[in-house]
């Protein structure tokens, strides 16, 4: 059944205009009115809708039925990734999504290449957005993973935050799998570097700010490799897949 994000208020017995973009989409996958679509706002739970009306710009649809069901990890990561050239960035925020984070914090780190500022940040946000709609569209998600401003690292690190912090580095010790093992599952923040890591002083203001060092294993991890992989080291080590 299509899934739809609809960033609205959601009710049984309500018939709702669908957003312009959710409209064309449906035109465009030949949608029909009587067709029985699944709409989302973010809030939680999801919506079975009937079309009543279709085309090129404009849907409408009757809310039927509420199912109060959520795909979420039972356990917040939030994913600090150092800004990486090109595309990638829009490949990890899809994939991270897949596995279930539940927040995105663009980091602005000393070796990222691309620089983002005024404009030109807030336009990739928007796209981004778009990315995590897209992707919880397509995995399921009912609630759409936080997407947080652009920060330098160095204004970042020295926030005071609730969740352990883990900075993946190829000079730990320790692997991230191995410890996760021996934990609890809990609320984290897994802070990955750009091309080229984070620098030695990025690394040491991490570890004086509570950050706990370690690594993906024997390998050097692309940095879009390495979020994915200890994403999935989590879902595997604490459950969740």
């Amino acid at each position: 059944m299509p899934r739809f994000y609809c960033p609205a208020p959601l009710a049984i017995g309500l018939t709702i205009d669908l957003p312009e973009a959710v409209a064309h989409h449906a035109h465009v996958v030949r949608l029909a009115p009587g067709d029985t679509v699944t709409l989302f706002n973010g809030e939680g739970g999801e919506y079975t809708a009937v079309l009543a009306t279709v085309d090129k710009r404009r849907a409408s649809a009757e809310v039927k039925a509420h199912t109060a069901r959520d795909a979420e990890l039972p356990y917040a990561i939030t994913l600090a990734q150092g800004l990486p050239e090109g595309t990638k960035m829009d490949w990890i925020i899809e994939k991270a999504v897949e596995l279930g984070v539940a927040a995105v914090q663009p980091l602005a780190a000393r070796r990222c290449v691309v620089r983002l500022s005024g404009e030109r940040a807030e336009k990739k946000l928007a796209h981004w957005r778009g990315v995590i709609v897209a992707a919880s569209e397509q995995s399921g998600r009912n609630r759409l993973a936080h997407l947080a401003p652009v920060e330098d690292f160095k204004d970042w690190i020295v926030q005071q935050d609730l969740h352990k912090r883990v900075i993946l580095t190829p000079r730990a010790g320790e692997s991230l799998a191995d410890w996760a093992r021996h934990q609890p599952p809990q609320a984290l923040t897994i802070m990955v570097g750009p091309e080229g890591g984070f620098s030695a002083e990025e690394e040491d203001m991490a570890l004086a700010h509570g950050a706990l060092a370690l690594a993906m294993g024997p390998r050097i991890l692309r940095t879009e490799t390495a979020a994915l992989a200890a994403l999935a080291a989590l879902n595997a080590a604490w459950g969740g897949m």
